[in-house]
């Protein structure tokens, strides 16, 4: 059953749902994916989960990079150009949960499926088209047209979902927990 009873902030995300990461997700890698300074994917390593990181950004990796060796965690990185045409870059994986926050490239949403295991644990939350009200980003390409996010995975077991403008300064938000069936 899903959890509708409040938003979540941004930041909140993850350690709100952090119980969902049981023992039984240990068996394949959690993926954070356009991972940037890496804190998400850092989190769940000091949990004892097997991570990698991924960004295209060579100046997030080595941020990420520092946080991971501050935090005394071990994780794998992966730079790649997550928006590559025709490239399935996560082809042959499979991970036990992805983390995808504030990044959206529509074209990965069924390798992002295919990839994470039955049971696995998917946490997405990204900007909506009515960001462009409040600021950056404004390209279309990169905010979620209402109920968009939801529909892509409809058929998932819903954990929480949210969709709306929180925080201060506002930011207009899709967020998501749900496990693949």
């Amino acid at each position: 059953m899903a959890d509708f009873r409040r938003e979540i902030g941004p930041d909140e995300l993850l350690a709100r749902y952090s119980y969902l990461f049981s023992d039984d997700l240990k068996d394949y890698p959690i993926l954070d994916l356009a991972c940037g300074d890496g804190h998400n994917g850092i989190f769940l390593a000091s949990k004892g989960f097997s991570v990698v990181l991924t960004d295209s950004s060579e100046e997030a990796l080595s941020q990420a990079r520092a946080n991971a060796q501050a935090a005394g965690v071990t994780v794998q990185f992966r730079q790649v150009n997550l928006e590559q045409e025709g490239v399935n870059l996560l082809e042959g994986l499979t991970f036990s949960a992805v983390l995808v926050f504030r990044y959206l490239h529509r074209p990965l949403i069924p390798f992002i499926t295919k990839s994470l295991k039955q049971g696995g644990i998917l946490m997405y939350e990204t900007f909506t088209t009515e960001q462009t009200r409040f600021g950056k980003p404004k390209n279309p390409d990169h905010l979620l047209k209402a109920g968009e996010l939801f529909s892509w995975f409809h058929d998932w077991e819903m954990i929480y979902a949210f969709e709306g403008i929180i925080g201060v300064p506002p930011k207009a938000i899709a967020q998501l927990v749900c496990r693949k069936a």
